[in-house]
């Protein structure tokens, strides 16, 4: 049996406990670049039900979180299509974590520094729970879908292609 680990202090865990959501902690060895197909090998859990919390800009640089399932890619023709914009891409590192207050690789829609929307690939919502980021690299909460929808103010969209 693994030593249980201790909890991080984290903005998203204290976000969840001040919103009174529950979540069980998941901690796995965070490897670079290995993204959500790693963390879905060592925790034994499939890869779709994990969520990726990524940063994006419009073409005027206004910043955005698109909640993607972990084994797709957001479609940035669907998605700018969706915002009515010419354009997005996905923020680079730094400034990514000058908008979130997090890591890249750690980074999680809850307690976030600057306001942002939200947009929700509508397939998370095929789970009662997801994994998601608690605001630490190697570190995922599972928390309920309805809880998610609850505490953030969500806009569904379709906007995945899957992974080559």
């Amino acid at each position: 049996m693994p030593k249980k680990e201790k909890l991080p202090s984290t903005q998203a865990l204290r976000f969840l406990r001040s919103n009174e959501v529950k979540f069980k902690p998941y901690f796995y060895k965070y490897i670079d670049h290995g993204g959500t197909l790693e963390s879905s090998k060592q925790l034994n859990v499939e890869e779709h039900r994990i969520v990726k919390t990524l940063i994006f800009e419009d073409n005027s640089s206004k910043p955005f979180v698109v909640l993607m399932n972990g084994d797709y890619e957001v479609s940035s023709k669907k998605l700018a299509r969706v915002l009515g914009v010419k354009n997005v891409k996905i923020a680079p590192s730094e400034k990514a974590e000058k908008y979130s207050g997090y890591k890249v690789g750690g980074t999680s829609p809850f307690g976030l520094k600057t306001k942002m929307n939200i947009f929700a690939q509508k397939d998370i919502f095929e789970f009662d729970t997801i994994l998601i980021n608690g605001g630490q690299r190697g570190f995922l909460v599972e928390i309920s879908t309805e809880d998610l929808k609850k505490v953030l103010n969500l806009i569904v969209v379709d906007v995945a292609i899957t992974k080559k």
